[in-house]
């Protein structure tokens, strides 16, 4: 129940200093360093906590040669890195934690609310990524200043940071297809042309190294992930409330992001069908959104009008509170990855020696 509990008290935060900007200020700032502590210096916690250490290991005397020759080799040279500063394993998640959260700021402080953007992360992408899956979590930390890059325009520098989120992770290259519709209207007819230039981008992708080994390890296996019917369900949803009640208000109010909101809403419809094609893979592009989807949620109180302003604005918060409880208390893969939470912030716990 601890983390089920630490959702609550964010939400008691945010609640009690709504239309108080400098006490949502402080807050944010708070939330922000007490979630990064929290995330980066767990101990034995998260369900790839061995994977990562099988990985670190493997690296060890590899040297930097060998790391510049694997797939997605900024991650090898990261922990190459760890390992040439003869810093343990659990200095990685330190790392992969900052990439994360570095990357969840820049694009915070576009916000109008970055306290709400953040604090809703926590239930599902915080808990997922830089808790566990790490190596995915730096990735996604990249594609958020990847995103910001997308808002402004910015075509090199979003295919730039891009890739150099797919170095950390491939699956970022699935977003690569979105660049050509950077700087100009979320149109039919853009939406047109940059489907018919991604039917040779996706062939191209998929017919590489990492589009391959997904296909064979993840489709051709039958290999599931357990609970994607659940998270890509929540991005479809958020896409329906995002459809019905807030498209067209998001287009006056904040039209210069309304493409990258637009197109993150087109995307979270379509990952939840495609997991009847591949759980995982859909589940994979589905935690890129999420920054997305918190992004349209934090600004549903800009957008909601005075009738409906109170159900709106609440209804996303009662779900995610809703989903964690059921996670937390009916899981046992949840259980068995994340409980009991250990920290070695304060030092590593006397029943285990850090790994070198």
């Amino acid at each position: 129940m601890l983390y089920f509990a630490v959702f609550i008290l964010l939400l008691i935060l945010n609640f009690a200093t709504a239309y108080k900007f400098r006490s949502r200020l402080a807050v944010y700032w708070l939330v922000f360093i007490f979630l990064f502590l929290f995330s980066a210096f767990r101990f034995e916690v998260g369900c790839d906590w061995t994977g990562y250490l099988f990985q670190y290991d493997l690296q060890h005397g590899a040297g930097l040669q060998a790391a510049l020759e694997r797939r997605e080799p900024l991650w090898w040279i990261t922990i190459e890195l760890t390992q040439w500063a003869g810093l343990p394993y659990p200095w990685l998640n330190v790392f992969s934690s900052a990439l994360f959260f570095l990357g969840v700021h820049i694009l915070a402080r576009r916000q109008p609310d970055p306290l709400a953007f953040l604090m809703l992360l926590f239930p599902i992408l915080i808990l997922n990524m830089p808790m566990s899956g790490i190596r995915q979590g730096a990735a996604i930390g990249i594609m958020c200043i990847s995103f910001t890059a997308f808002q402004d325009g910015r075509f090199i520098r979003y295919v730039l940071w891009t890739l150099v989120a797919a170095s950390f992770h491939s699956s970022a290259m699935i977003f690569l297809l979105l660049a050509p519709l950077i700087g100009g209207n979320l149109s039919k007819g853009r939406l047109a042309l940059a489907g018919f230039l991604a039917i040779p981008g996706g062939l191209l992708l998929l017919s590489g190294e990492s589009g391959e080994l997904a296909i064979s390890r993840y489709v051709e296996r039958n290999i599931d992930a357990f609970g994607a019917i659940y998270r890509t369900g929540t991005l479809f949803l958020s896409a329906i409330f995002f459809s019905i009640f807030l498209r067209r208000r998001w287009k006056k109010a904040f039209g210069a992001d309304f493409t990258l909101a637009g197109l993150g809403a087109l995307m979270m419809f379509a990952v939840f069908p495609f997991s009847a094609v591949s759980t995982v893979i859909a589940d994979r592009v589905g935690y890129y959104l999420m920054p997305l989807q918190a992004m349209i949620f934090a600004r549903t109180p800009f957008l909601a009008g005075k009738l409906e302003t109170r159900l709106l604005i609440v209804s996303p918060y009662l779900a995610l509170s809703l989903m964690l409880l059921v996670w937390t208390t009916s899981s046992n893969l949840f259980t068995l990855c994340y409980v009991p939470y250990q920290t070695w912030l304060f030092g590593f716990p006397s029943h285990n020696l850090p790994f070198q």
